[in-house]
């Protein structure tokens, strides 16, 4: 029998049974029907509120104002731009540059399906890399950071107001950070791919450059936190190693350039950096199966029968998500959420989400399924497994509440962002000093500046959630959250 694309074995009822109630929870909608193209539209427009530097003249989110307008003259550098992570006003060159490839990821697979959200699509992904190429523009070294972390964390003030220190932190030969340095090659290289036809000279630019960050990144190896120590950790060290960053860049970069030498890099150091590892990870730390999923298309294209082990691994990934299975990795919540352990959960949910998606497509266009044990999962049943995890963002879940501010009629109120909680400049022209923020932090009153298509942290593993700026595990926005969103949701605006 089959039920929702997942084809079941005939000789296990209570393994049958387990497993269908489970898919019958999970798929069931709880509502009808999501305005996908709104919500993508208030995905993108979330970056601009997430900028650093001299904003642009057609800055959307209008209660935002240039910042950090100094950043990187302690080094002699010019580091303006970019964009700070979540809710802080620091600028971490690593979750920066894993958004960055999301995005161009997003773009390259569903661009086409993106309509007219696509542009400003392109201009989130370009505040990015332009501020990529500042932090490589100096040979051998990578800017990885602007900002002390607990200098920033100590304070709760407007980006604009800002007097903490801007300390910058760097890698190069000296101190290597080839998780950092592996990460940011991978996002240019991406990068580029987006840009070739738009603008070749600004695409042959970021490929070059991917090219020779990769090299450093290659050369000089060790992960960064052992270089910054106390200015990554505990922020964003790199738990998992910086193996599956150097695969990656390599895997983007054969992706971008097409170049024998990295194809025969991936292929000599699949087992050396591990590539079949801790496969159900897919985040800024990790990037094991999304180095499988990206290099098996390949494999189904029927181009590279050389990488057919990365394709078994994206198996064993698509396996390990799946609920209602006995050694299933990951959890679900009483509600059908993904689950990791850990915070800001989000995260997981839609970087899972998208590689189940894109992993989809490339399924269909071979016309294959994927085989698990006793199991057999088809490309339409993970696209509304992904399709699921959407629609409880948007508000399909127990608490009928959208975790995507300025979506639907119930959203967070309070969430975990300095710029949103504190009056606005325009509002309080007036500085707003370090300590004199806390009143705005403690006060139970909503965000005076809503930060729109913010996806938080999100709800516990029972479904649960605060809205309340200190339980900052639930209720901060980050850009790697809404990165992986963005190519979600334009599929799921084209086709719903």
């Amino acid at each position: 029998m089959a039920r929702n694309g997942l084809c079941l074995p005939g000789n296990a009822p209570a393994f049958r049974a387990t497993l269908v109630l489970s898919l019958l929870l999970l798929l069931q909608p709880i509502r009808a029907g999501h305005d996908y193209h709104d919500a993508l539209r208030k995905s993108i427009l979330f970056f601009e509120g997430q900028r650093s530097g001299k904003l642009p003249p057609d800055q959307r989110l209008k209660w935002r104002r240039d910042s950090a307008l100094h950043d990187g003259s302690t080094a002699g550098v010019d580091l303006t731009g970019g964009y700070y992570d979540a809710g802080d006003n620091v600028k971490f060159g690593f979750p920066m540059a894993f958004t960055t490839t999301l995005l161009a990821w997003s773009i390259i697979d569903f661009g086409r399906v993106m309509g007219t959200e696509q542009r400003n699509a392109v201009k989130a992904l370009r505040w990015g890399t332009d501020y990529l190429l500042k932090a490589t523009a100096v040979p051998g070294v990578v800017f990885v950071q602007v900002g002390d972390p607990y200098s920033d964390h100590n304070c709760w003030e407007r980006p604009e107001d800002m007097d903490t220190r801007r300390t910058v932190y760097k890698i190069d030969h000296n101190n290597p950070g080839s998780d950092v340095a592996g990460e940011t090659a991978a996002a240019l290289a991406a990068a580029s791919i987006v840009f070739r036809s738009r603008d070749p000279a600004y695409s042959r630019l970021l490929l070059n450059r991917a090219v020779k960050v990769f090299e450093f990144a290659d050369t000089h190896r060790g992960a960064y936190s052992s270089s910054l120590k106390n200015a990554v950790c505990p922020f964003y060290r790199d738990v998992n190693g910086f193996q599956d960053e150097s695969l990656w860049g390599a895997a983007w970069l054969h992706k971008a350039s097409r170049r024998r030498q990295y194809r025969e890099y991936i292929v000599r150091n699949e087992v050396i950096l591990r590539a079949g590892d801790t496969i159900n990870e897919f985040g800024w730390d990790n990037k094991h199966a999304g180095i499988n999923i990206l290099v098996s298309k390949e494999v189904l294209m029927g181009k590279s029968d050389y990488f057919e082990s990365f394709k078994q691994n994206a198996d064993g990934f698509i396996c390990s998500v799946l609920p209602g299975l006995a050694h299933t990795q990951v959890q679900y919540s009483p509600g059908g959420l993904i689950f990791k352990p850990g915070g800001s959960n989000m995260q997981h949910v839609t970087s899972l989400s998208f590689l189940l998606l894109t992993y989809s497509n490339y399924l269909s266009h071979a016309n294959k399924n994927v085989p698990c044990g006793m199991t057999s999962a088809s490309p339409a049943f993970l696209k509304q497994l992904a399709k699921r995890q959407v629609d409880y963002i948007l508000g399909d879940n127990p608490l009928r509440m959208s975790y995507m501010v300025g979506y639907g009629p119930r959203y967070p109120q309070r969430i975990h962002h300095r710029g949103s909680s504190l009056p606005s400049v325009q509002a309080h022209p007036a500085r707003i000093g370090c300590k004199a923020g806390s009143r705005y932090f403690l006060s139970p009153n909503p965000n005076p500046n809503k930060l729109v298509g913010a996806v938080v942290g999100g709800p516990n593993s029972s479904d649960a959630f605060p809205d309340s700026r200190p339980y900052f595990q639930e209720s901060e926005p980050t850009t790697y959250i809404n990165a992986p969103l963005v190519g979600l949701l334009s599929y799921f605006a084209a086709h719903y």
